[in-house]
């Protein structure tokens, strides 16, 4: 079993600048291995955004300062996978997809960490490992049940689904739900926005001043202070909303849309030795977690501020200079800032 110095599980941004952090710190190609359960890096990126939705590199308008090797200001989506893409070429890092990881076991002795990690496909040894696995892991769901029926009805992203002329329920009150909003209204479809508070408080500028402008145009319906009792099927087949408010009633959609945010993957932290304080994982700001050579990095060092695509590159790097300092003898250089892409 070859063992390497650095393994990363997750292939996303946090991964892939990772690797190119650690090219950049004297790592060979070949000491480096990154595993990603999906088919392609990347994979929210991909998956949960539609083709036209920027992909913005800051959150909730804090500006995207870089301070790492990789950077990115706010891009298509395309554009951002094609950056992704040639990232990780540059690296030369292998990317072995398909594997989920099942278990890491720390098998190192005092201050020689060394773990054996296990997919569901293969075994593996490595020095160090980071879990860049984002902070998403899974999206959330209404704490009331979803018919099964209406699978096909409901969805948690965008990209599931191409529609026009629908009349379609979005549920929730954060950027996802703002750009899902105007996706769909720009698809044709009649966009009716559903959120629990009166006012948006989660959007950055951009996002609310669109999903205002829409409402004032009279192209999106907002019911603020609603709040959905449950979910049934309608005589067509459709979904048949149950709110509280008694303003709101009983309504019949074509579709929802549920855009509730995700959940920190805690279970799979968990099981992989990554301990807990409270409901964050209690790691160091650098993302050592209390076993020796186990690094949570990305997204996942954010917490309940939020990730972004932008903390998720300036992470990496403050994970790889706690790497080089305490166990890799590597050294992260001062001397590179970049305001685009990624030079090795």
């Amino acid at each position: 079993m070859k063992n390497y110095k650095l393994l990363i599980i997750g292939a996303g941004p946090a991964g892939i600048s990772l690797a190119a952090e650690a090219r950049l710190s004297g790592l060979n190609s070949d000491q480096i291995l990154m595993l990603d359960k999906a088919e392609e890096h990347s994979w929210v990126i991909r998956s949960l955004y539609p083709e036209k939705k920027l992909v913005t590199a800051n959150y909730k308008g804090m500006p995207a300062i870089c301070h790492g090797v990789m950077c990115l200001q706010d891009s298509t989506k395309h554009d951002t996978i094609n950056y992704l893409d040639k990232a990780i070429q540059k690296t030369g890092v292998k990317v072995k997809y398909k594997q989920e990881v099942l278990k890491i076991e720390a098998v190192g002795i005092n201050d020689e960490p060394q773990f054996i990690v296990t997919t569901n496909n293969d075994k593996f040894q490595a020095k160090i490992v980071v879990i860049a696995i984002g902070i998403f892991g899974k999206p959330n769901k209404p704490d009331y049940p979803l018919p099964r029926k209406l699978k096909t009805r409901i969805h948690f992203d965008i990209t599931s689904f191409r529609t026009t002329g629908e009349n379609i329920l979005v549920v929730g009150g954060g950027d996802s739900a703002s750009e899902f909003t105007q996706f769909l209204v720009e698809m044709g479809n009649n966009v009716t926005l559903s959120y629990r508070r009166n006012e948006f408080a989660k959007m950055n500028s951009f996002n609310l001043e669109s999903i205002k402008e829409l409402e004032k145009c009279g192209q999106v319906k907002i019911l603020y202070q609603s709040n959905i009792e449950k979910v049934d099927i309608s005589e067509n087949e459709n979904p048949l909303v149950f709110f509280k408010e008694q303003e709101y009633g009983i309504d019949e959609y074509d579709r929802i849309v549920y855009a509730l945010g995700g959940s920190t993957p805690e279970n799979f932290l968990k099981s992989t030795g990554i301990d807990f304080a409270g409901d964050v994982p209690d790691v160091t700001e650098s993302g050592e977690s209390t076993t020796p050579g186990l690094f949570v990095g990305g997204d996942l060092l954010a917490g309940k501020r939020g990730g972004s695509i932008s903390h998720a590159f300036n992470a990496s790097r403050m994970t790889m200079q706690q790497i080089c300092r305490s166990y890799l003898h590597c050294h992260v250089s001062d001397h590179f800032k970049y305001e685009k892409g990624i030079r090795l």
